[in-house]
């Protein structure tokens, strides 16, 4: 266990900063107070940052913290913790580690005992969400969804009957595609789908996903798309056929049969007993 009280020791400090997700004026004093007082600014793109540093005239060091060298970073940031510096870590908008790099940075550094303090911003997770429409709690959040057209089946497969609030974030190229996967395996369920988050050309398109489909073709900008989650009842009267055949699918996805049992008693209100009873009697049948 460890126990960090952030402004009650001496340790070095990485600090997480929140940065603007598109309007500059959403930079919060904080965090200009902290990129100033660091030694080091780590981020995944140093023309992007530098262009946020010089609006607010700050001019310390940058060096370059991304997907590709993020575990060799990340160990020469703890060098320069050990060395007493103080290091902030920003992404190009938002927050670091939410479907940015920065998860092995933050264990490396807190395995060493060193303090990470979260200095609150932007998010565009939860602008999307609060203006939606849809219910904010509880809701899951899963980033982008694999590129991969059998991989992202997948998730959507695992994940439709879950009653919490869905969002992810999705590029323009994609969204199209996205948005049909969505209606195919989830059925037609509201949706919003926000774009240009705090820009001049901010948009949300709410309503049905089958309606968000015709309107996303040409769409630009980064996106995140808010789906509802299920309001389907538990059928414990479901057929022993079926069950069979959710089993099948939710294990074509990726899933073990233990895990792929687990979460169809959840649905149906089978007990797991009952439901392995069924798939092992139903396998010995067919053998």
């Amino acid at each position: 266990m460890r126990r960090q009280k952030s402004f009650e020791n001496e340790m070095p400090t990485c600090y997480v900063v929140a940065t603007p997700i598109g309007n500059l004026e959403e930079m919060t004093p904080r965090a200009i107070e902290v990129l100033r007082s660091v030694d080091v600014i780590a981020c995944e793109d140093t023309r992007h940052t530098q262009k946020l540093l010089r609006h607010f005239q700050i001019e310390n060091k940058v060096i370059s913290h991304h997907d590709h060298n993020e575990r060799d970073s990340a160990k020469g940031i703890l060098m320069l913790l050990h060395q007493g510096f103080n290091v902030a870590l920003v992404s190009d908008a938002g927050y670091p580690l939410i479907s940015d790099p920065g998860y092995i940075l933050v264990e490396t550094i807190t395995q060493h005992g060193f303090n990470v303090v979260p200095i609150n911003g932007s998010s565009a997770l939860l602008a999307a969400l609060v203006a939606s429409g849809l219910v904010t709690q509880p809701f899951y959040f899963h980033g982008f969804l694999p590129s991969n057209l059998k991989e992202a089946r997948g998730v959507l497969t695992r994940i439709r009957h879950y009653e919490a609030t869905m969002i992810f974030y999705e590029a323009p190229h994609r969204i199209e595609k996205t948005l049909k996967l969505a209606l195919e395996v989830m059925g037609d369920r509201k949706a919003s789908l926000a774009r240009e988050l705090t820009k001049k050309h901010e948009e949300f398109i709410r309503g049905t996903l089958s309606e968000l489909v015709i309107e996303a073709k040409d769409l630009k900008g980064e996106m995140v798309l808010v789906i509802e989650g299920t309001k389907e009842e538990k059928e414990p009267d479901i057929s022993m056929m079926d069950i069979r055949h959710h089993i099948d699918e939710l294990i074509q996805s990726g899933l073990s049969a233990k895990d792929a049992i687990k979460q169809i008693a959840s649905q149906t209100g089978y007990s797991k007993n009952e439901i392995y009873q069924i798939y092992h009697q139903d396998s010995h049948t067919n053998c």
